[in-house]
């Protein structure tokens, strides 16, 4: 809402100083952990009524893995809908990836997404829209496309550890900084 004094409630007018704190950053981050819940909250009840998910991401993001065909046809971003029709939604906040089952011209598919690569999630059925930057991605991610048997063969061919190794990483035992209770 815009005063007489043409500021709006926030006192800079339409465009905030950009050396301020980073509150778009953090109110970006607070979406997206909106969304984390949102879908843990289907994963484990599943879609209640009306409601349906749309997700928008990068398909060249770091990590992404679809089908050759979807990604010769989304080059740049797709849009997936989850309502009545997929299976086995995960999310792994560690590793910071979606997993989902849905079928694509009748064949099924499993979908890996990392979160970075979300740039929107909307649920019509609540007039929510969130739309995202894509986030750093991170050097670690599994390259995209990389199949099962790739991801096997090149777990397999992993150098194993001389038996005469003796450097080991060291334990450090947390007790001592831990409070201690009566």
């Amino acid at each position: 809402m815009t005063h007489s004094d043409g500021y709006d409630n926030n006192g800079f007018g339409e465009n905030p100083p950009t050396n301020l704190l980073p509150y778009h950053e953090w109110i970006e981050s607070a979406y997206r952990q909106v969304t984390i819940n949102a879908l843990k909250h289907i994963a484990k009840n599943g879609m209640p009524g009306n409601h349906s998910f749309y997700v928008t991401f990068l398909t060249t993001y770091s990590g992404v893995s679809i089908p050759a065909r979807l990604k010769a046809q989304y080059p740049e971003e797709i849009t997936i809908v989850l309502q009545h029709q997929f299976w086995d939604l995960m999310i792994d906040e560690h590793k910071n990836i979606i997993s989902v089952g849905l079928s694509f011209g009748g064949v099924s598919s499993t979908l890996i997404i990392p979160l970075g690569a979300i740039t929107a999630f909307s649920d019509p059925e609540a007039k929510l829209l969130f739309t995202f930057s894509p986030l750093p991605s991170p050097v670690s991610a599994i390259p995209n496309a990389l199949t099962n048997e790739q991801t096997k063969a090149n777990v397999e061919t992993l150098p194993t550890p001389d038996a005469g190794d003796t450097e080991e990483t060291p334990v450090i035992s947390l007790d001592a900084f831990r409070k201690k209770h009566d």
